[in-house]
């Protein structure tokens, strides 16, 4: 299985050169072992007025990047918010975004695996969540 990862700042200097040298998008993709759609969308978001430029496009990829929302652990306060929205009968994709307003980033999916092994453990709090486990 392959799995994404961002692309380095050599990969940008090499798309570049690629790119004077007036390659198609898919040998440049050929040539990284990347996804044509890769290639594509790097050129699309940090070509500017005068072509792509792998130091520029670098640091405006990093300049988005660094504002990302992380997704943070399931902490005891995180939890305990949690258990008492699920026992005011609030589904997953509920608390999810709920807790999106204060600030704290849990996927509902991440709530369901919690649900999911509190029920592997012996607990009772799936039950009181309309789910199909």
């Amino acid at each position: 299985m392959v799995y994404y990862t961002q692309l380095t700042q050599e990969e940008r200097y090499h798309i570049s050169v690629l790119c004077k040298e007036r390659f198609p998008k898919a040998e440049i993709a050929h040539r990284l072992n990347r996804h044509p759609s890769t290639i594509t969308r790097e050129l699309k978001r940090n070509t500017g007025k005068h072509g792509y430029r792998a130091k520029q496009a670098h640091h405006n990829a990093s300049y988005r990047r660094h504002p990302a929302k992380k997704a943070i652990k399931l902490t005891r306060e995180t939890i305990r918010l949690i258990i008492e929205k699920i026992k005011e009968k609030w589904s997953p994709e509920q608390i999810s975004w709920r807790l999106r307003r204060i600030h704290i980033y849990i996927s509902h999916e991440r709530i369901y695996q919690y649900l999911l092994d509190n029920k592997r453990k012996g607990g009772k709090l799936y039950k009181q969540v309309k789910l199909s486990f």
